[in-house]
């Protein structure tokens, strides 16, 4: 693209797990898709523990996909409140099985998926030692995307 272009995006990929930190990069994602009249398509992105924990039983799987459904619910929502439209999808961020299947490279099969010409990722909280937000995706999701990422 040479300069004189403009810089278009159709689909901004929003990768969530339910924390705070990915409920604002869902919120940043719609903005952006709002500013470039594209669509968003958040990624609820099951962590570590969560899958192993259904694997072996001690997490309910139903619930966590009540838990998902409803928080990728509010995403839509947000998006519908800027007449964006939104599309949603939920994958394993971990393998026991594949160990190149992490959250990282799951968040980057689906950009290209969905086809994702924008990412917006959350980093780790600074004062949060959980393994949530995405399990430090935004690193790997920054050093290897070939689409602009932002990571907030």
């Amino acid at each position: 693209m040479d300069a004189s272009e403009p810089f278009t995006i159709d689909t901004v990929l929003a990768p969530v797990d339910g924390s705070e930190e990915s409920a604002t990069a869902a919120e940043y994602a719609v903005a952006v898709a709002d500013r470039y009249g594209a669509s968003v398509h958040a990624l609820y992105v099951l962590g570590r523990g969560v899958v192993k924990g259904m694997d072996a039983g001690a997490v309910d799987e139903e619930d966590v996909a009540d838990n998902a459904r409803e928080f990728l619910g509010d995403v839509e929502s947000v998006a519908g409140e800027y007449g964006v439209e939104a599309s949603t999808s939920m994958i394993h961020g971990f393998s026991a099985t594949r160990k190149t299947r992490h959250p990282g490279s799951v968040v980057l099969d689906a950009a290209d998926a969905v086809g994702a010409d924008f990412i917006v990722v959350p980093r780790e909280s600074v004062t949060d030692t959980s393994p949530d937000v995405l399990e430090r995706a935004a690193e790997y999701v920054l050093a290897y995307a070939s689409q602009p990422v932002l990571s907030v």
